[in-house]
Order: C-alpha cells, then structure tokens, then sequence
C-alpha cells in the first residue's frame, strides 16, 4: 500500500523550511517524517503528513511549488541488522530504491522507514511476499 509523500520545492534561503513548518501547523497538519535534500541553489522538503492532500492545497495556495510522490513505509526492527535485512530482500529479489529515510515510532521498539522506488508495485508484492509489515495511511495518522 502506498503513501502520498508531499514534495515541496525550497529557495535555499533563510526563514524557508520555516514558513513551510509553520503554514502547515497553523493549519492543524501534522508532519510525521521529513527528510530536506539540498543543492546550493534549492532543498525538496519530503514529508509524510497526516493529511497531504489538505497540505498540497494549501501550499500551492502560499506559492510553493508542491507536488505529490507514491511512497512506501515499512515497519522494521529497531536493532543493529534490521536495515539491512529488508536491504537483503530488496536487493535479492532486484527492487531499486531511488531513496528513503526513517523515523521511529512512539512507544514502540520499531522504526518507519520511507523508501522511493523506481517501482513501487513490484516492490509491494517482493515485500508482502516475504512478510515484512507495510505501513498504511491510517498507521501514519496514529502516531
């Protein structure tokens, strides 16, 4: 199952993340991971978000260039090896990953990871196939 990752375009300036930051929590939207990726000129600001489609909108509606990207999330054991097991079955069974990024859970000995994949319905069925725990949009919400 996939998840909307909201995707915004940043001039790579001062004050930027946090007009994006706190836009998003005046409007009663909740960031549950983010990952910055920056260039001299530009960040994307990748975020999962407890309602990206309010975020895209309203965004869009403050002039950021904002866009929606399929994600993947996946429970894994937060434990030395745990990464590199669900590596293991990505890469035996030839599933590319474009890039991902992770966050913890609360309460819980687990981490989220958020993985881009060239693509992504292969890399569902090579995951569910082998039994490690995707992550859907309601499991997002709650945390």
């Amino acid at each position: 199952m996939k998840i909307r990752q909201v995707s915004v375009f940043l001039e790579n300036r001062k004050g930027r993340l946090y007009e994006v930051c706190s836009l998003l929590g005046e409007n009663n939207i909740s960031i549950r991971a983010l990952n910055v990726a920056e260039s001299d000129d530009f960040g994307i600001l990748r975020m999962v978000l407890d309602k990206p489609e309010d975020a895209e909108g309203l965004l869009r509606e403050h002039n950021f260039t904002a866009n929606f990207t399929d994600i993947v999330a996946v429970e894994v054991e937060d434990r030395p090896g745990g990464l590199a097991e669900i590596l293991r079955v990505l890469s035996e069974n030839d599933v590319n990953v474009e890039y991902m990024y992770g966050f913890v859970e609360k309460n819980e000995d687990k981490a989220l990871l958020v993985f881009r994949f060239e693509k992504p319905d292969e890399a569902i069925a090579c995951l569910a196939e082998n039994k490690i725990r995707i992550v859907g949009r309601q499991d997002i919400i709650g945390l």
